[in-house]
């Protein structure tokens, strides 16, 4: 059975950690694991690369920045492929079109369409360690694509369903998810196992351990992903179809956002098609919106609020006020500056006092919240950026994360106990 593993850029900074990689692969081929190995780009690289482009061209054409930042996985993989030639390990290189990843026309966001892995079956069977550029394919018009930030997670989970492999394991300088980022709460504990929609929303909150759209192709194709690290041996973290009692765990972790800002259109008329005709711009320039709030109407006016990425910003504000000069708005209000504070849990869509006890929390620790969204398993804030770490810390203390996940009952802090005890059971 062939295994999967993908390897990210801090795995592969400098040669020394290229052959601390390929000796791990050489071990585990040693005892039988037949090994596809999607690599990133080494350390900073692709950060690098993109600042050189935009010095000389802040305008250049989304073409040319996929032709430039695929080449910083392609010299990984012909790096770690040398590596692993050098320690008696038959290997080979393979950008992401050679391994057959085909991609939609979308240039530096472009989702995989479909994945040949003829030509990877055909280098396993020869006996050789296949190694793919990960972030990278070909579009129905022969172009080069590149999948957005963290697209190397998708490729490697897209290739471990299409050659039938069970798990894919996915390798980086942290041994697992946690319940908080360990940079921010000394005191996180690493889960054991999460589910893979638990997993979505940690990823879309914020948690850079995984991307979204890996943990979406894992959950399609039935392939459980192993978060690990690449200088431990520890068992990471699985993530998978859980069993159903720590499905219900009512808080599993805190995730958070620094990259948010937000826009605001003031005075919209109140008529049917509004919130599509502005949505549809932002949409037509590929700019993911996450939380929207929309007042209510007075005077035959309402205002219109959501949250981009930072460095979307530009263009997100671009796209409203174009929306509103269209749609007869009053204004637009545009303000970087701001952070997403995310409680998860499977089990909150059936404890009504969650939200009570975070809004409590946050208000302990003197936390104002700007807006706020919820789902069955999440309730996000979103606060001023130089507040994430106190919110983070204290929602992580009030829900006592540090000693296990939460099992359908409300903290008892308190604050947050007198806060449940209002609101009812």
């Amino acid at each position: 059975m062939v295994v999967v593993q993908k390897f990210g850029g801090s795995s592969l900074a400098t040669p020394e950690h290229i052959r601390r990689v390929a000796a791990r692969i050489c071990r585990e081929r040693a005892v039988g694991r037949q090994l596809v190995v999607v690599v990133s780009a080494m350390g900073h690289t692709t950060d690098d690369l993109l600042q050189a482009l935009l010095t000389l061209n802040p305008q250049a054409p989304a073409r040319e920045v996929d032709m430039l930042l695929a080449t910083g996985e392609q010299a990984s993989t012909a790096l770690l492929a040398s590596a692993l030639w050098g320690m008696d390990c038959p290997a080979v290189s393979l950008t992401g079109w050679q391994a057959g990843v085909s991609t939609d026309g979308v240039h530096r966001k472009a989702q995989i369409a479909t994945v040949d892995p003829a030509r990877v079956r055909r280098e396993c069977a020869a006996g050789r360690v296949v190694i793919v550029a990960g972030f990278q394919g070909l579009s129905p018009d022969g172009e080069i694509t590149t999948l957005g930030r963290g697209g190397s997670d998708t490729t490697a989970v897209a290739l471990a369903a299409a050659l039938g492999a069970t798990t894919c394991e996915i390798y980086s300088d942290v041994d697992g998810v946690y319940t908080a980022d360990p940079r921010v709460v000394a005191e996180a504990r690493r889960i054991p196992a999460i589910s893979y929609d638990e997993m979505m929303e940690m990823a879309h909150l914020g948690a850079q351990v995984l991307h979204i759209r890996a943990v979406e192709c894992a959950l399609i194709h039935g392939v459980t992903i192993v978060a690990r690290s690449t200088f431990t041996d520890g068992p990471g973290t699985r993530i998978t179809e859980v069993e159903p009692l720590e499905d219900r765990s009512l808080a599993r972790a805190v995730a958070h956002d620094r990259n948010v800002a937000k826009v605001a259109l003031c005075g919209v008329p109140d008529r049917p098609g509004v919130a599509y005709r502005l949505f549809a711009a932002l949409s037509q320039r590929h700019i993911n919106v996450d939380m929207i709030i929309q007042s209510q109407s007075r005077d035959g006016k309402n205002d219109i609020a959501f949250t981009v990425a930072s460095d979307e910003l530009v263009h997100a504000q671009e796209s409203a006020q174009a929306a509103a000069a269209d749609l007869g708005a009053e204004a637009v209000l545009a303000a970087d500056g701001y952070a997403k504070v995310s409680l998860v849990g499977a089990g909150m869509a059936s404890n009504p006092g969650v939200a009570a006890a975070m809004f409590a929390a946050l208000a302990d620790a003197g936390v104002n919240i700007d807006m706020i969204s919820t789902s069955e398993i999440k309730i996000s804030c979103l606060v001023r950026r130089e507040h994430v770490d106190k919110a983070v810390r204290a929602v992580h203390t009030a829900f006592a994360l540090a000693e296990g996940p939460v099992e359908g009952s409300l903290p008892r802090t308190p604050t947050v106990a007198a806060t449940r005890r209002r609101i009812g059971p």
